[in-house]
């Protein structure tokens, strides 16, 4: 059995001071969903569990001109918001694709992202959305873009005293809409072969601008900006998706295992990019008729 120290602070700074103390010794425990089932696999074994369940004002939503996203806002409560509903529609869709309610009652938003598995469906959606990450550390606070925030395989650009405290989605350009989609190869619970997100704003008849990312394709999850290139500016007509969207599988780098081999995952890139593009582009026309 794993022998660690259990602590609950009651305020960030607190935590923040308890981070620093431990060093790597020490790991934050949020809803858990993701550090419990490392720890039972003994993938990690942590000296000291430093839980932020006790701390006021990293839970809830609200919406300023932005959308703030909480960190231990659960996938839940994401889903159901009727503000995300309202200003960030594809969040939501993408939260009720996210496992099972029980893991979506549990999981929280910011440790999703502090856990940074490239396979989960929240990091693309959030860089399709051009979303902040916002953090603390004792150096102060800092907001770092969705896209920017992962570097590497379990690896971000969180130092190990700075905690994830909300995300915060700005409101998106008139006349656009986004979609999220995904390929599971087994049930409901499992990660996805490959997903793809995607914002577009229709101008006159015109992709006036566009976001493209996916996820589960790489050791990070992707902006795939050649396909966005290949898109931006042109009218949108029958074929246009079709031409570009080939792009999409020079900007992955997958890896085989038992959700398809490489060659596979990439093909499955390029299909999938083009729906969520085509349904995105659709809402987005018929939002203007």
């Amino acid at each position: 059995m794993i022998s660690f120290a259990y602590e609950e602070p009651a305020t960030l700074d607190a935590a923040l001071q308890i981070l620093t103390n431990r060093g790597d010794e020490a790991k934050v425990i949020a809803g858990g969903t993701a550090l419990v089932n490392l720890m039972k696999q003994r993938l990690v074994q942590p000296a000291y569990l430093v839980s932020l369940r006790s701390i006021g004002g990293l839970d809830g939503i609200s919406r300023n001109g932005e959308l703030h996203l909480c960190a231990l806002s659960t996938h839940r409560s994401i889903e159901i918001s009727p503000l995300v509903r309202a200003h960030a529609p594809m969040l939501s869709e993408m939260f009720h694709q996210v496992a099972s309610v029980r893991i979506r009652n549990i999981a929280t938003v910011g440790g999703a992202l502090a856990h940074a598995d490239p396979n989960q469906d929240t990091p693309p959606a959030l860089i399709a959305l051009d979303a902040r990450i916002h953090t603390r550390s004792p150096r102060g606070d800092r907001e770092i873009p969705a896209e920017r925030f992962f570097t590497g395989y379990y690896e971000t650009v969180l130092e190990p005293d700075e905690l994830v405290t909300e995300v915060i989605v700005p409101a998106q350009p008139a006349s656009s809409a986004a979609a999220f989609i995904k390929f599971l190869p087994q049930t409901q619970d499992d990660y996805a072969t490959v997903s793809a997100a995607v914002r577009v704003t229709l101008t006159e008849g015109r992709i006036s601008d566009l976001r493209v990312a996916a996820g589960s394709v790489g050791q990070t999850p992707l902006r795939l900006t050649a396909v966005e290139a290949a898109i931006r500016g042109e009218h949108l007509e029958p074929g246009l998706f079709s031409d570009a969207t080939p792009l999409a599988a020079q900007g992955v780098d997958p890896t085989s295992d038992f959700r398809g081999s490489a060659a596979y995952k990439r093909a499955m890139t390029v299909i999938f990019v083009r729906r969520a593009l085509e349904r995105a582009a659709e809402i987005a026309e018929q939002a203007q008729r």
